[in-house]
């Protein structure tokens, strides 16, 4: 009797197995990669209703990111500039200019009351809470440090145009979280771009770090003690930033 299958469907079973392993693998790396906030996220970069250019405000005349973003150091959100905060200058520089005909209508009844629709860049989900007071002021006394405005947001006093650099991910998070030192500054120098630390400061750096407990930090979580046992301590977890 002949046979009703071919002879290379034995191998049937071996060729479905491989090839669900490699599509099931490809498939997992691409949606781990291409889906990722690297790939979605990073690099967002949105037309704003005006064309504010932080390389001319931050960068070229100086302006302290702390006068627009006023609330950045004494509450969670870091704040937009009402209109009142660019006419402080604007009744008197460019007053004339079409690029700023929307901040004029905005400030037709001296009040700015049509505040202007900026789009949000920085943004994370809902479900995680974010204190900007809290990164801008760790630690207390002489063990007093800030994460600079550049490490989440990138050099924006070279940006024309804003757009978000970090992918501001839960494992992005963490790796600062679990190693602060290199992200920690002198607080006096929170908005400074370009600041780098010296030795000394390196070594301070370090030992405030061993100061803090941040949410998720597995260095805090668990520690080898003098004696090689591991020792595992109460750290703020995961409701410190999913409340």
């Amino acid at each position: 009797m002949a046979q009703i299958f071919p002879r290379w469907t034995n191998q049937a079973p071996t060729l479905i197995l491989v090839g669900t392993l490699v599509l099931g693998g490809g498939g997992t790396f691409g949606m781990y990669w291409w889906a990722s906030p690297y790939n979605t996220d990073v690099g967002y970069k949105p037309v704003q209703p005006i064309e504010y250019s932080h390389k001319l405000h931050a960068g070229e005349l100086g302006v302290d990111c702390r006068y627009c973003h006023s609330y950045a150091e004494r509450s969670a959100f870091a704040g937009v500039p009402p209109t009142a905060t660019c006419m402080n200058c604007h009744t008197q520089v460019k007053k004339d200019s079409q690029k700023l005909k929307k901040l004029r209508e905005s400030w037709a009844d001296g009040k700015g009351d049509k505040p202007i629709e900026w789009v949000r860049i920085h943004k994370l989900p809902d479900f995680a809470f974010f204190n900007h007071s809290a990164h801008l002021g760790v630690g207390v006394g002489e063990n007093r440090a800030a994460v600079g405005c550049e490490t989440c947001h990138g050099r924006i006093d070279t940006m024309d145009v804003v757009k978000q650099v970090q992918p501001l991910s839960m494992s992005w998070c963490l790796e600062c979280h679990s190693n602060p030192a290199p992200n920690l500054r002198p607080v006096e120098q929170v908005t400074a771009m370009g600041w780098t630390g010296d030795l000394a400061w390196r070594d301070k750096a370090q030992h405030i770090a061993g100061t803090l407990n941040p949410p998720g930090s597995l260095s805090a979580a668990q520690k080898v003690l003098p004696d090689g046992k591991l020792a595992t301590y109460s750290t703020a977890g995961c409701n410190g930033c999913h409340r």
